[in-house]
């Protein structure tokens, strides 16, 4: 017999109360003394990382104890049944170094996949205690007022978010030179440092366009879909549609994304001059 897949609101539910748990988590934690250690070049993790999983991944497996998983910490590679009828994926700590830090950009992010589309997305910023939530096809909120993302026309009066690779040293000439093309053409680039907050604040019509490369699906998931439930486009480096496991993403107000795909590729082939 085929398993009921929970509707949209029941798994909103259940990712907003996880995401908020392990929130609760991350605010007891920071600033605070905490271990921490190298994941090789996969980045920094702490005790506030797997305790903050831990109490997402409670309440998640209690809602949906058929689901897969697919988490940062304690399940990179995936768990759950083959056959099952859906995914949690889940980074309880998106921004670990600037958590280690104590630079106050960084979130907990969790999506919900149902055969193959993410169908709900949600991040939590527990300092700000500022919440995100997206449902496909129904649209994003911010604490509860709907989402929409920037009007601006120009690339020249944009301002733009990226991301590094973590030991980016194999990448960094690319990296470079596409941070150096933009930088030339819009009015100012930043770099928190957490990709899915760049992705909500991109939603939100804080920031014009995202793009980085070498990321994981518990990066983007959520992100993506918050961008294109507020009216923004979502692509690969390619222009082609988006998935979470693609390990790249450029998102926008869909008004500049031509124009950004355009210098993207362009950096990939050619020297800076």
């Amino acid at each position: 017999m085929k398993k009921k897949i929970a509707s949209q609101a029941k798994l909103l539910e259940a990712a907003v109360a996880a995401a908020q748990a392990a929130g609760v988590v991350i605010r007891k934690h920071f600033g605070k003394k905490i271990t921490v250690r190298e994941k090789g070049k996969l980045g920094l993790v702490t005790n506030a990382d797997i305790a903050a999983e831990e109490a997402a991944l409670k309440i998640l497996k209690k809602h949906s104890p058929d689901f897969a998983l697919l988490t940062e910490e304690t399940n990179a590679e995936g768990t759950g049944l083959v056959n099952a009828p859906g995914k949690w994926i889940v980074d309880p700590l998106d921004g670990t170094t600037n958590f280690v830090h104590r630079f106050p950009m960084f979130c907990v992010t969790i999506a919900a996949e149902i055969a193959g589309r993410t169908e709900v997305g949600v991040i939590y910023h527990p300092i700000l205690d500022d919440l995100y939530v997206a449902v496909r096809g129904k649209g994003a909120t911010l604490n509860g007022r709907k989402m929409r993302v920037s009007k601006t026309k120009k690339i020249s009066d944009s301002l733009l978010t990226t991301g590094f690779a973590y030991r980016f040293r194999d990448l960094q000439h690319t990296e470079m030179n596409s941070f150096e093309r933009l930088s030339r053409i819009a009015r100012a680039i930043r770099r928190p440092g957490s990709a899915a907050l760049d992705l909500a604040y991109t939603a939100s019509g804080v920031f014009d366009g995202f793009w980085e490369r070498h990321l994981a699906p518990w990066d983007v998931a959520a992100g993506a879909l918050l961008v294109q439930e507020s009216g923004g486009k979502v692509t690969d480096f390619a222009g082609a549609t988006f998935r979470p496991y693609a390990m790249e993403i450029l998102a926008s107000n869909g008004q500049l994304h031509s124009g950004l795909l355009k210098a993207i590729q362009e950096s990939k082939t050619r020297p800076s001059v």
